[in-house]
């Protein structure tokens, strides 16, 4: 039960989104396009951020670039 903590963790890194035009899912209303976002988690496939809910959630990689 991990995701109960999460969005009391220490933030990982910052990615910032780079489009939120997805096919399958509606994620235009929780992502902002060149919105800085704090990770939290990641895995291969996806991306755990705090997004404009305010609320952690799992997103595909491929909606975000990392900031150096």
């Amino acid at each position: 039960m991990i995701h109960l903590n999460w969005e009391k963790n220490e933030i990982k890194k910052q990615v910032k989104c780079v489009h939120a035009n997805a096919k399958k899912y509606k994620v235009n209303n929780m992502l902002t396009e060149g919105k800085v976002y704090d990770v939290i988690n990641e895995t291969d496939e996806f991306i755990f951020v705090i997004d404009n809910s305010k609320r952690v959630a799992g997103y595909y990689k491929e909606y975000f670039e990392e900031i150096v």
